[in-house]
Order: structure tokens, then sequence, then C-alpha cells
């Protein structure tokens, strides 16, 4: 999968006054980072960041253009408003690409329309796991078929394809729990289950009396 481009700048005037009113521009402060390099202060576009992170999220190499260079980096953390939902702040992590980096990739369960045990309720107890591997290396996601799940055999993390990749390298225990089945529990009687003849009703006059 080729690497997503995003255009970025550099940034030379800092601050807390400075970080607001690039947010008012639409544009975000951030920085792009690696092991033994001098941190760089950048900032991007907004709309930009967010379509790119749609996309890559933090499970995939993105090209950044920044002064005339293209540098393989990866989101290592963005920044979000608890309460606004609005971009903060993002760190980019350089990469290279003869070096193994550490990442984290969703995980993503195929195969549950097909199902065979039913009733039953799929529960997913790992959203995500960490892996290392060389950047050419990185999948979009952890997956694991669960078409054949059963309630005496749950999926693990020793169950996921990236566990069985030879070139990727799982930093969780392989016997960690990512999925089970369980039977679904009776639902309580709700109030649109109650029969309508059963509801008091209120006449149209006594209505009319009152306004």
């Amino acid at each position: 999968m080729a690497a997503i481009k995003l255009q970025v700048e550099a940034r030379t005037v800092l601050g807390k006054n400075e970080a607001n009113r690039l947010r008012r521009a639409d544009m975000i402060p951030g920085v792009l980072y690696s092991k033994g390099e001098e941190t760089r202060h950048i900032k991007v576009s907004k709309k930009a960041l967010q379509k790119v992170y749609r996309t890559a999220g933090t499970a995939s190499l993105i090209d950044l253009e920044l002064d005339g260079q293209t540098i393989p980096a990866i989101i290592k953390e963005l920044q979000i408003h608890p309460v606004k939902n609005q971009y903060m702040h993002v760190d980019f992590q350089k990469v290279k690409m003869d070096e193994p980096v550490k990442i984290t990739v969703p995980i993503v369960l195929v195969g549950k329309e097909n199902i065979r045990i039913q009733p039953s309720v799929l529960m997913q107890q790992l959203d995500e796991i960490e892996i290392e591997c060389l950047p050419k290396y990185i999948p979009e996601a952890a997956t694991a078929d669960v078409s054949n799940i059963n309630f005496n055999t749950p999926i693990y993390v020793s169950d996921l394809n990236v566990y069985k990749d030879e070139n990727i390298t799982v930093l969780r225990e392989p016997d960690e729990l990512v999925a089970n089945l369980i039977m679904p529990t009776e639902q309580e009687e709700t109030e649109e289950e109650v029969d309508a003849g059963d509801v008091p009703l209120v006449s149209k006059d006594k209505d009319e009396d009152e306004e």
C-alpha cells in the first residue's frame, strides 16, 4: 500500500498564544521527532489532517512533504479536545525504512455474519494491539476469523493473522483474550410492550377544559 501524502509547514513562533492563533486559522500545531534527531515544530491544515487521519489513523505510513523533503512518518499521537472534539496538537514520528517501528493497529473480527451458534453475542475484549516490524510490513489491521467461534473456543492473540506473520512481532501475550461468545441475556419487558389497552387515556374534553 502506497504511503499517503500530507503537506506540512515548519513553524518558528512557538507558545500557547501562537498555538491558539493557528487553531483559529484552521491550522493544527504539531511536532515531528525521531530518535537521535532534533524535534521539528510543524503546522498542518486541519482539513488535510482530518482527511489523512480518517484514512491512515495511527497505523499507516504517511509521506510528510516538508521544505522540499519527503519524510516517511506515522501519526504517533493526536490530541483532541475532550469537550469540543477539536484537534489540538499532533505528534508525527519519523521512521526509517530499514529499522523496526513499534505501532498500534486496530483488531478487526471478520466472519461475524457466519457465526453458526445462534442465539449468541460476540464480545470483543481487545480492540487494538501493539506490534513491531519494518515500516513496509505495517498492516492496516490485525484480523481474526470468528466464523467457527463457539462458547468453549474463544479467540486469542495467537489467533490473529499478525501473530502468524514472521515479519511481525506481536507485543502482547499469545493467550490474551481477544473475543468470546456468550449467551444473550433475557430482555426485560419494555414500556412499548405494554398493552395499549392497559394505559389510561386522558379525555379530549378534559384537555380542552384545562387550556
